[in-house]
């Protein structure tokens, strides 16, 4: 049971102890002169006020998200905490994730957290690389929109923990966003498809290509990847990410516990 839904049943059982409260054990209290509500009635209906506005807030607002793994080094680090803004890309009823109102789509470059297609319980955050009916094509590390390859420029070094080295740090350009990010030009040892067999939805929508695939992004699902391009299991490996499994647009880092510097919004 995930913390949506734990949150959503707590709210729930405070808010009926909080009815409770209002309109039976309050008025009773009053006729019997009884000057204090009892602890059980603290501990249930007094707390529903915090878990509504959490509740809420969570569900329509910002969600915090903390960023397990370095797949999107250099753009966030282990230990980054995150704030995800929940409406951008339209409002939602929580739980069942079903759009209400269409407010905005994901666009090239941003970074999108999302339920793993294969285990929709689980959260991801990678960067958006293609859009509903895109062609994408992955040629040696290197990505191609369209058959416009991707504007990239090599801009130094990055000291990566999970390579424990350096590892070429790269400046990339998707749509309007551009951003840094770590790969191994010309490294085909990393690219792959996924196998013929595997749970992956659509995957015959991509098909083998000289040095890498290209994939033809069906309606309504998004491609993604990570900024650390060699450590990151992204669309490359499992498919496509639906559009009903978005959750939201990563947008601000709110602490960092061993590193304050990193306070402060990204790209």
């Amino acid at each position: 049971m995930n913390f949506a839904v734990v949150l959503f049943l707590l709210t729930l059982a405070t808010g009926v102890a909080w009815l409770l409260e209002v309109l039976v054990l309050r008025p009773r209290r009053r006729r019997a002169g009884i000057p204090h509500r009892p602890w059980w009635i603290e501990y249930t209906a007094g707390l529903f006020p915090v878990f509504i506005v959490v509740f809420l807030l969570r569900s329509f607002l910002f969600e915090p998200f903390k960023i397990p793994s370095g797949s999107m080094i250099p753009t966030l680090l282990v230990g980054d905490l995150i704030l995800v803004n929940k409406y951008t890309y339209g409002v939602r009823l929580p739980i069942v994730n079903t759009k209400l109102l269409d407010v905005g789509s994901p666009a090239r470059g941003d970074v999108m957290v999302f339920r793993y297609p294969l285990d929709p319980s689980v959260d991801y955050i990678k960067r958006v690389v293609g859009l509903p009916d895109d062609t994408i094509t992955i040629r040696d590390s290197q990505v191609a929109i369209n058959g416009d390859p991707v504007a990239m420029s090599q801009i130094g070094e990055f000291y990566d923990v999970e390579r424990n080295g350096y590892a070429p740090l790269y400046s990339e350009k998707l749509g309007e966003t551009t951003h840094n990010l770590l790969t191994e030009l010309n490294n085909s040892s990393f690219i792959r498809l996924p196998e013929r067999d595997s749970q992956v939805p659509d995957r015959n929508h991509c098909k083998p290509s000289p040095g890498g695939f290209t994939c033809k992004v069906p309606p309504k699902h998004y491609f993604m990847m990570g900024d650390n391009r060699e450590r990151s299991q992204d669309s490359r490996s499992w498919g496509f990410v639906p559009e009903d499994n978005i959750v939201g647009k990563a947008f601000f880092i709110w602490m960092n516990f061993s590193d304050l510097k990193r306070i402060g919004s990204f790209r």
